[in-house]
């Protein structure tokens, strides 16, 4: 198991991890592009995205490789093969299942020790290139506005001499009010030594600039001077810094992402202190600052016993006077705008800190949710390729990418409610391994049974019987009889079914009501003990030599199960699922329709017995005579 497991595991693993260093590339391509960076650089940075996207790759990987690998030892029969041998399907996966433990951990400890190294690394590097300059490269016909404070229009460029051709350069470094426009017939652009400064060298052209006057005194219209400037050579330094400079690594050392799991520990302690301080802080400060608290010495001339009888503030205000009432007014509108304004400030920091705190908390719990995605995935792969026993890339990468895209969204959406806040941040980081874990834990047992949950025919076949259409009964003559039927026998056999056909839909004629039928529980035993007793009339007299009895075999209905939708044992189960209506009710509907169509099937079958029955009765006769 091993060595077929293994090679499979390593290839998807590469196959997984290329697809998504895929993913960022596009992500981050616009932050890459036209700065000039080194080969090295860029070689630095997809090795620490390659191993950040680790642990999104590895899940991936274990449900592809354990897809392909059972699937494809289910197509060859040797899973059938191994199960004839005695040994289960449990026993099959064991050594896969301590391989994946291994790999569990090993996750484990990639995702506390190496990642938070890697984050800090990737996200400083992608930090420093987004703060690169762009690299210098002035096209033609179009204004370059990539140099900070300037405007560059070239008409031509001189790709052998690299000399620039009707230059058209606007500088507004100084202000917009203090704009300058050059006009030069040509120009060569070039940097300085030290990658600071470029130094624009102009020849034959004019400069325009406005003398604006500011001040601070109100302006008055009157004619701004300008001054006009032509050369034969003239020379612009302009700051550009083209160098490559590297972030401190240090910022990013104190965010969640460059810590590990003690530092994340140690961080959401002294974090929860702090805003247990601060929330403690504020609400005995509001509590003092309260109506309920300062009430009584806010109205000095308000005795005890007055406080105690009772206020009535709408006499009191119409009392003053117009003036008074627009100050009061206006101080009550100042003071609520100004509380408005402190609470709006205060619940903004203890927000910021909240969020701060739930996000150490979910990069606590991503340390053990990668883990276990890692296990589930195993046990999601495994029992799925026994049961749709496909092997190669097909129908494997399909599922494969299906479940991850349904792992991926809920995923998202805990994360989401943990990081806003709505739900506990336990309950968002392992929302989508719970669901996962049931999914596991179905799948497995429905492969160790031998089910077949993937099978299209038991799917059509279900529909059928639930809309009525029953497949047609196929009996055919055979070569060799071992024994003829005892139509004597069967013809007693014949006539017990037609009575109890007739029996049963005379019974059945009225439609049971809802409490009778939960208080019977929904068993139909009488059809049951038919369908059996046809079944054995069928079986027996197949084994004829007569064509028309064998074809008016094929007439009985195939009958489905007589068992009821929900099964259950006890006293008091039907009526407490009675009183469950919005479950009782659509239970109740779908026999009712069950019970319908096992009528015509029951009125299908007498028919056919009593056809079946004088069919025999005229061979007994043949016989006799």
């Amino acid at each position: 198991m091993l060595q077929t497991f293994l090679p499979l595991f390593i290839m998807t693993f590469g196959i997984c991890l290329f697809i998504v260093l895929m993913q960022f590339l596009w992500k981050y391509i616009d932050d890459m592009v036209g700065k000039g960076l080194d080969m090295l650089v860029l070689g630095e940075m997809f090795v620490y995205a390659a191993l950040s996207l680790v642990p999104m790759a590895l899940p991936l990987a274990v449900l592809l490789s354990s897809l392909m690998t059972f699937g494809s030892l289910g197509e060859q029969l040797e899973l059938l093969a191994m199960k004839s041998a005695g040994i289960s399907l449990i026993h099959i996966m064991r050594p896969l299942i301590i391989f994946i433990c291994f790999v569990s951990m090993g996750a484990f400890f990639f995702q506390n020790n190496v990642m938070p190294v890697v984050q800090v690394k990737l996200f400083s590097l992608i930090y420093s290139i987004r703060q690169k300059s762009p690299e210098l490269d002035i096209p033609e016909g179009v204004f370059y506005n990539q140099i900070s404070g300037y405007n560059v229009y070239v008409r031509e460029k001189d790709k052998d001499t690299g000399l620039l051709k009707n230059l058209m350069i606007y500088d507004y470094s100084s202000g917009f009010n203090n704009a300058m426009v050059i006009v030069a017939d040509s120009g060569r652009l070039k940097m300085s030594a030290d990658k600071l400064f470029l130094v624009l060298s102009l020849y034959e052209g004019e400069a325009f600039q406005n003398m604006n006057k500011q001040s601070g005194s109100a302006q008055i219209k009157e004619a701004v001077p300008y001054r006009r400037e032509s050369f034969l050579s003239k020379e612009i330094l302009i700051e550009f810094n083209a160098n490559f400079t590297r972030t401190d690594e240090s910022f990013f050392q104190n965010q969640y992402i460059g810590k590990n799991l003690s530092s994340l520990q140690s961080s959401i302690d002294s974090l929860s202190v702090r805003l247990d301080s601060i929330t403690g802080f504020y609400g005995n400060e509001w509590y003092a600052a309260s109506y309920k608290k300062s009430f009584p010495g806010n109205i000095p001339s308000l005795s005890p016993e007055a406080m105690s009888v009772g206020v009535d503030f709408d006499s009191i205000y119409r009392a003053e006077s117009p003036a008074d009432k627009a100050a009061l007014l206006s101080r009550a509108k100042s003071s609520a705008e100004y509380v408005k304004s402190d609470y709006l400030f205060k619940s903004l920091l203890v927000g910021d800190e909240s969020a701060k705190l739930r996000r150490h908390f979910m990069e606590w719990h991503t340390k053990f949710t990668i883990s276990f995605a890692c296990l589930v995935f195993f046990f999601i792969g495994a029992p799925l390729g026994a049961i749709i026993r496909k092997g190669g890339l097909g129908t494997p990468v399909v599922l494969s990418i299906l479940l991850f895209i349904f792992y991926y969204v809920i995923n998202n959406i805990g994360s989401k409610m943990a990081r806003d806040g709505i739900w506990l941040a336990w309950e968002g980081m392992w929302f989508s391994s719970a669901v996962l874990t049931l999914l596991s834990a179905f799948l497995t047992y429905k492969a160790v049974n031998d089910s077949v949950i993937l099978n299209a025919d038991t799917y059509v076949n279900t529909l059928k019987n639930l809309l009525g259409k029953r497949d047609t009964r196929k009996v055919a003559r055979k070569e060799v009889i071992l024994y003829s039927p005892d139509y004597e026998q069967q013809l007693r056999r014949l006539e017990a079914l037609i009575d109890r056909t007739r029996a049963y839909l005379l019974h059945t004629e009225r439609r049971r009501n809802y409490l009778a039928y939960w208080k019977e529980g929904g068993k139909d035993e009488e059809a049951e003990h038919m369908v059996t007793l046809m079944e054995h009339i069928v079986e027996e007299l197949s084994n004829s030599d007569q064509n028309l009895v064998l074809n008016k075999l094929m007439d009985y209905p195939i009958i489905g199960s007589c068992k009821p939708p929900i099964r259950f044992s006890g006293k008091y189960s039907g009526r407490i699922l009675a009183g469950i209506f919005p479950l009782g009710l659509p239970v109740y509907l779908f026999a009712v329709c069950q019970r319908k169509l096992r009528r015509q099937d029951i009125l299908t079958t007498e028919k056919v017995s009593e056809e079946l029955k004088e069919i025999i009765i005229n061979l007994i006769h043949k016989k006799t005579k």
